[in-house]
Order: structure tokens, then C-alpha cells, then sequence
């Protein structure tokens, strides 16, 4: 492997990735403690109707077994919505950890929820354990990888802060 020594702050800054998170990073917080919030864009409006459209046709098809239908398209809606706070929460805020919190609670109940479903259809009693086994494992990480890994909890933080001081 051939060294290669660290780009010098000039050419750091010349960046069209640090220049987009820099101009993140120079954004005004909400003066309310509130995730800064933009404006939706077409794609995401796109997204939700073709997610809203589906749900109608699943719904219309599963023959009386609206809730699952329901709660899968609820707890969609409230990941995204979820997402989209804590992309715009400031970093190491209260409010992040919170939405992070939430968004594996909802991811969690999701994968617990079609892991019921699955493990169901199984012919054989070993596939649908196999099933929840993986779903079980699914959580684990998850949860490892939001609230227990070092490089989870310190890596984006430590790159903001690196970012905000060159920027200052």
C-alpha cells in the first residue's frame, strides 16, 4: 500500500463534500430546540404516494386483515417522519437520542411484526424458529450498532466537531 499523506485544510475546503456539509453546518439551529426542518422535495411526495397507493391495494386484497396492513403503513409513516427529525436534530442533542431511540423501537417493531407473519407460512417448525432467530439477530445488531459500538456513538460527532473548527 503506497502512504499517502493528509490533504492540507486548502484542499480539505476545496471539497464538493465538505463544502455541502459545511453549508449544513452554517444553517441557523431553529430557535425553538426543534429539528431544522426543509422543504419536502417532489421525490419524497412521489415516495409516500406510491408507499400510500400500495397500502390501499394491500389493504384491498388481504381479505380482512386490515391491522397488519395498518400498522405496517403507521409505523412507515413514523420511521420517516422519525428520520427526517433526527437527520435535522443537532448533533449530541437530547432530542437525538431520542429519535434515535424511536427509530429502532419502530424499526424493531417492523421486523417483529412481518417475522410473525413469515414465521407463520412456514411448512416446517425449524424454518419458522430460523425465522425468528434472524429476526431476534436483526434487533441485536441493530440495537449494538446504534447504542453499544464506539465507532456508532463517537464517529459522526467526532467528524462534525473536526469539521466545525476548520470551519471557525
Amino acid at each position: 500500500m503506497k502512504f499517502e499523506p493528509r490533504r492540507p485544510a486548502a484542499a480539505a475546503a476545496a471539497d464538493p463534500c465538505f463544502l455541502l456539509l459545511k453549508q449544513h453546518l452554517q444553517q441557523p439551529p431553529a430557535s425553538d430546540g426543534h429539528p431544522r426542518r426543509s422543504s419536502s422535495s417532489w421525490p419524497t411526495a412521489v415516495g409516500l404516494g406510491f408507499l400510500t397507493f400500495n397500502t390501499g391495494m394491500a389493504a384491498h386484497r388481504s381479505r380482512g386483515d386490515i391491522a397488519f396492513v395498518a400498522f405496517s403503513y403507521l409505523d412507515l409513516l413514523a420511521l420517516f417522519l422519525c428520520l427526517r427529525w433526527y437527520e435535522g436534530a443537532q448533533p449530541r442533542s437530547p432530542l437525538r437520542r431520542r429519535l434515535k431511540l424511536a427509530v429502532w423501537l419502530l424499526t424493531t417493531a417492523l421486523t417483529l411484526a412481518f417475522s410473525s407473519r413469515v414465521a407463520a407460512l412456514m411448512p416446517v417448525a425449524a424454518a419458522a424458529v430460523a425465522v425468528w432467530l434472524v429476526a431476534f439477530g436483526t434487533v441485536a445488531g441493530g440495537f449494538y450498532a446504534f447504542f453499544l459500538s464506539s465507532s456508532a456513538a463517537t464517529t459522526t460527532c467526532d467528524k462534525i466537531d473536526v469539521l466545525e473548527k476548520i470551519i471557525s
